[in-house]
């Protein structure tokens, strides 16, 4: 049997399991990949916010990141959040001679409102990160952050992509969790893919109702990543990822007080029991025959 496709997850750590590093480690193993990990911060953090942070050195982190790379073949890898623009400079300096596709989430705010990014980072993360991005996927604020620019409609999507596309990014999927239903035209969920010389592609999936939403945006990257390191085509991977993320959604519960995270265990759990509903059984059952994980 060949071994699984090692997959590089570069962010801080959530102690409280549902995003970050541990989302990340989890959405490998369940999309078939070996997961590996460089840790940029620990966050003191539950389902109802961040109560502090520690970064380590920028010179550890570097030196995580040298470590697994002389000794594995990664096959894809993503970055989270990186904190501080010394992290930003030692991380950019190790990546730029990389030969595995990156996708780089720009986290810079918690989903209960820490910020997670330093603000003199902001820029390093522009200089120094977006040009190494083969996918950007930022979120609303993230992507207004970026480019500098307030997306009001779809000419503000255009051109914020096309913005961040001049800084160096490679395609750029701005994701569609941030915008109402009435927006944009949109009844459905949407996520905009922007690949330079193609027309973007509108990526529409069902709008899941759910307060258990802690670790969207990690997963998301962490099964975009996994995809392009099984060698999956780019729009395959997103397709894969959305499915992967729409049916944690659909599954996911709420462990602790406040905001649960999604159900990265759903294609394990529901493939195997039958105590949920027909629906969900057969979404396991078709994405898990159409990418043969």
């Amino acid at each position: 049997m060949p071994n699984p496709p090692s997959i590089l997850t570069i962010a801080g750590s959530d102690s409280g399991g549902g995003a970050g590093i541990q989302a990340d480690l989890k959405t490998f193993a369940m999309l078939g990949g070996y997961g590996m990990s460089v840790i940029t911060a620990l966050t003191a953090q539950n389902s109802m916010g961040v109560t502090g942070i520690e970064a380590p050195s920028a010179e550890f982190v570097a030196l995580q990141l040298t470590t697994v790379l002389e000794d594995f073949e990664v096959a894809a890898a993503k970055t989270g959040m990186l904190f501080s623009a010394s992290i930003i400079e030692s991380l950019a300096e190790k990546l730029e001679g990389k030969n595995f596709p990156l996708v780089v989430d720009p986290v810079c705010v918690s989903q209960s409102g820490h910020r997670l990014l330093q603000e003199d980072a902001v820029q390093a993360l522009r200089e120094r990160m977006l040009p190494l991005a083969d996918l950007l996927t930022p979120n609303r604020p993230e992507a207004e952050l970026l480019a500098n620019i307030e997306i009001a409609g779809e000419v503000d999507l255009h051109e914020a992509a096309a913005r961040l596309h001049d800084m160096g990014a490679g395609a750029v999927l701005i994701k569609g969790g941030h915008f109402d239903e009435s927006e944009l035209g949109q009844g459905r969920m949407a996520d905009w893919l922007f690949m330079p010389g193609h027309e973007p592609l509108v990526l529409e999936q069902e709008r899941v109702e759910t307060t258990n939403t802690h670790g969207t945006g990690c997963t998301l990257s962490a099964a975009i990543a996994a995809g392009l390191g099984h060698g999956l085509h780019l729009d395959q991977a997103i397709s894969l990822a959305q499915e992967y993320l729409n049916l944690g959604l659909r599954t996911g519960f709420a462990p602790g007080r406040g905001c649960g995270p999604i159900n990265h265990s759903a294609t394990l759990q529901y493939g195997l029991r039958g105590d949920m509903s027909e629906d969900v059984v057969a979404r396991v059952a078709e994405l898990t025959a159409k990418y043969g994980f």
